[in-house]
């Protein structure tokens, strides 16, 4: 009785008391070239781009350019009908004729006004003298009197009468010169060398202009030589992006190519920003644009020299920022890193990995840094040759814990 139970417990040991054991896939820290980055989705379009807008209301007369066309500065671009404004500066002119006339004639008045004055002062003069000798009477004296304050007031009305006519004047040379450049804004120019990338009006449609607020827009005229994307980055990312950092770009029209960028604007306020406020049911993104090198599709320019560019405004394209870089540095998958509490019993959690010793999981603390798509710096707590457990994903992320024992998976093994 006593050896059956030995054996019993014999077997019990070696089959029945067997525990299971986490089958798990590891990884060994190695140094590594990492590169952060900043994915975000845009379109393609000029850095420099002008409306050409109406400024005056009018019927188009003359078109003499299409879209695609290359355009230099100064060149006739639109042409209004002119005639309204052409009449408009010849009633303003016939004004201002009519002020200088006006202003001849008060002149000429003001000189009556003085010579009647000044015979007017030299007879009060002599009224008062033979007045003060008795000679005339008081009704006499009293009607020199009058006469010479008339005369008087007559000058004063001359002069003001000048000064009317030179504000007139004034007012009707503003008039002809308003007429003037209303004339001159029938005729539009192109304000800059580039190419008509839209055209929305033809001739013989009507287009109408404010000078004061802009008008309808009639073309676009961009330089193509110099193209920029406009892209959207999350809020969560974009204190990460500065100016002058580069970038990667594809372009869904030339996909084999990879071209290179450079930051050059930031938006300092959220897109989903109103005239009353955050609209706080959109997602908060900010504009970024990246300039286009050059140097990075020269080639493209080679193989058709008739092209100012090989992109087009409104063209989609996914850029890559690179803001931070880390050379040779120690580095694991990122699902490697996981969290866990620590033993302070504080609530707070413990970034680190569980390394491979003995086959027994090993928590070990660990500081990252930076991190691309698929690795993540450690700055310490390992070294490269340590043995990392970097799967499955819900092992590590959840059930694995210090000191468990595990061993490597069957597959990556033989691998």
């Amino acid at each position: 009785m006593g050896l059956v139970l030995i054996v019993l417990a014999v077997g019990a040991k070696l089959y029945g008391g067997k525990t299971d054991v986490a089958q798990v896939d590891v990884e060994t820290a190695t140094l590594r070239d990492i590169v952060e980055r900043v994915s975000a989705s845009g379109k393609i379009q000029p850095e420099v781009e002008v409306n050409i807008t109406a400024q005056v209301s009018g019927q188009i007369t003359d078109l003499p350019v299409k879209e695609g066309d290359a355009v230099n500065a100064s060149d006739l671009l639109v042409q209004i009908n002119p005639d309204l404004y052409e009449a408009a500066l010849n009633r303003a002119e016939a004004a201002r004729n009519s002020a200088r006339s006006n202003l001849a004639s008060a002149r000429a008045q003001y000189n009556q006004a003085e010579a009647q004055f000044f015979a007017a002062a030299r007879s009060w003069e002599r009224t008062q003298q033979l007045h003060s000798s008795g000679v005339i009477s008081q009704a006499d004296f009293d009607g020199a009197e009058a006469n010479y304050r008339t005369s008087d007031a007559t000058k004063k009305s001359a002069q003001e009468s000048i000064r009317s006519a030179e504000f007139a004047i004034s007012s009707a040379s503003a008039s002809v010169q308003e007429a003037q450049d209303n004339l001159s804004r029938t005729t539009l120019t192109a304000p800059q060398s580039g190419t008509v990338t839209a055209l929305v009006k033809e001739i013989g449609e009507s287009v109408q202009g404010n000078g004061f607020t802009a008008g309808e827009v009639v073309m676009k005229v961009s330089d193509l030589s110099s193209m920029e994307v406009n892209v959207e980055v999350n809020e969560s990312d974009i204190v990460r992006v500065g100016l002058g950092d580069m970038a990667e770009i594809e372009v869904d029209a030339y996909q084999n190519d990879i071209f290179s960028g450079v930051v050059t604007e930031i938006g300092n306020t959220a897109l989903n920003a109103g005239l009353n406020g955050f609209s706080m049911d959109q997602v908060t993104n900010f504009s970024v644009k990246v300039r286009l090198l050059p140097s990075s599709y020269a080639h493209l320019l080679e193989e058709d020299a008739s092209m100012i560019s090989p992109f087009r405004p409104g063209m989609s394209a996914k850029v890559d920022i690179l803001t931070r870089q880390a050379n040779q540095a120690v580095s694991l998958p990122i699902q490697a890193v996981t969290v866990r509490e620590n033993d302070l019993d504080d609530g707070e959690a413990t970034l680190g990995v569980f390394l491979l010793m003995n086959e027994t999981a090993v928590w070990t603390p660990v500081i990252s840094g930076i991190q691309d798509n698929r690795n993540i710096v450690i700055r310490s707590g390992i070294d490269t040759g340590a043995v990392v457990i970097t799967g499955p994903y819900e092992k590590v992320s959840r059930t694995l814990e210090d000191q468990d024992p595990v061993e490597i998976n069957a597959d990556e093994s033989e691998d």
